[in-house]
């Protein structure tokens, strides 16, 4: 049998399962957060939408986007509205399960945190 060990509510857990667990470094950043979650409420969106809904600059948004799509994350498509250039991204599987396994971590350690 594992050893085990108490948290301060009372709970156990196997000694050996760190804690914090290892957050998604890539994700855990705030304007990369605010991207990966506003894809994954909708279908995809433009640069000028995201830049908006997060308040950033052009390019602290175009730095985090292309790490993301580096990553895998996400998904950037570019085209042209006329003669305007116009850049779109959707949040890939990849993307979504990370998100998805960063969230569970996060519930995890509000569990530990409010000693449930």
């Amino acid at each position: 049998m594992a050893a085990e060990e108490t948290t301060r509510g009372g709970t156990l857990r196997p000694a050996t399962e760190a804690f914090p667990p290892a957050l998604d470094r890539l994700i855990h950043e705030r304007v990369r957060l605010g991207i990966v979650s506003a894809l994954a409420a909708g279908e995809q969106l433009s640069f000028n939408d995201l830049k908006r809904l997060l308040d950033t600059s052009d390019g602290n948004l175009s730095v985090h986007a292309r790490k993301l799509e580096e990553a895998g994350y996400v998904a950037c498509l570019k085209s042209f509205d006329d003669r305007t250039p116009k850049t779109e991204y959707r949040l890939t599987d990849a993307g979504r399960a990370a998100l998805e396994a960063y969230l569970d971590q996060m519930e995890r350690i509000i569990r530990v945190a409010r000693n449930e």
